[in-house]
Parts: structure tokens; sequence; C-alpha cells
């Protein structure tokens, strides 16, 4: 079952607000919160698709073992990236989380997961299976790179990134 580590975004913020080495990176507040946790962190895993989910699908059916899926949609507002199939699979391989730069559908299902979800929007029309995408590219979410490895951290503050574990 899923660990529910003691950190604060903010607390965070407050520790590393000078770093400018682009080591910390906090991210736009424009993601809102569509899974049952609204506190999660945990190593990333990457994903790059466009319109097209099937990466997210492999991704979310193979070993969360607590890692957060980071999804680089390039910020599609028309099609979803996640409905409530995929979520209830990342709860139940143990993902932490999933932060989509793109929509997700199926939101009363999505709340129901006991995963972190955050997204840009819901919007009901699925994705067409025509472009695979890529994993474990770095990913540009949002104008803030994203690398495998890097720790995500996410509450109702917002999200931050680290290239390391902060709570280590």
């Amino acid at each position: 079952m899923h660990t529910h580590p003691a950190f604060a975004t903010c607390d965070l913020c407050d520790t590393h607000k000078q770093d400018t080495s682009g080591v910390f990176r906090v991210l736009s507040p424009v993601f809102r919160d569509f899974g049952g946790l609204s506190r999660f962190c945990g190593p990333v895993v990457t994903v790059k698709c466009f319109e097209d989910n099937t990466s997210v699908k492999s991704a979310v059916e193979s070993e969360g073992n607590n890692r957060v899926l980071v999804v680089d949609g390039g910020a599609s507002l028309r099609r979803a990236l996640l409905g409530g199939n995929l979520g209830a699979a990342a709860a139940r391989n143990g993902w932490a989380g999933l932060v989509i730069d793109g929509c997700v559908r199926d939101v009363a299902e999505l709340a129901a997961c006991t995963t972190g979800i955050r997204a840009l929007a819901s919007v009901p029309l699925p994705t067409d299976r025509k472009a695979p995408g890529q994993t474990n590219v770095p990913v540009l979410v949002q104008g803030v790179w994203i690398r495998p490895g890097d720790w995500l951290y996410a509450d109702e503050d917002g999200v931050v990134v680290s290239d390391r574990n902060l709570l280590a």
C-alpha cells in the first residue's frame, strides 16, 4: 500500500527558495487535483505523447513501486490521456501518483482511485491510438524540464521537482 510521507511543498520551497541552479523546480499552478490522494511523492518515470495514451496505458499497467508518472501530453485540451480504468490500474499497481500535462476523463471514477492524479482539465473525448509516444525521456512540462529519476512532490499547495530525494 502507499506510504504518505510527511512533507509540505511550502516547507520544501522555503528551504530551497535560493536555489537558482535548476536542481529545485516549481511547476506552474495550472494542475487540478483529480485523484483520491491529494498528497504524493516519489521518483519520476516519464512519458511523452500527444493525443495517444498507448504509452500511459503501458506504464500504469506495470509495477508502479511508489513512483510518479509524469506525462508530457503537449498540454492538449482535446483528448483525455487517462480515464477511470487506467486510473484504477495505476492505483492497483502501486503508482504513487500521476502528473499529466493534458486532460483526463471519468472524473468521478478517478476521485475514487487511491493514487494522486493531477491534470490540466477534464474532457470526455478519448485518445486515438496512432502514435504511441516515448518513455523515460526528459520532458518539458509547462516550461519546466523533468527527467526520469527526478523526485516529484505534490500536495494541496502545488507541485515541486528536484534532482534527488529531498526527504532522505
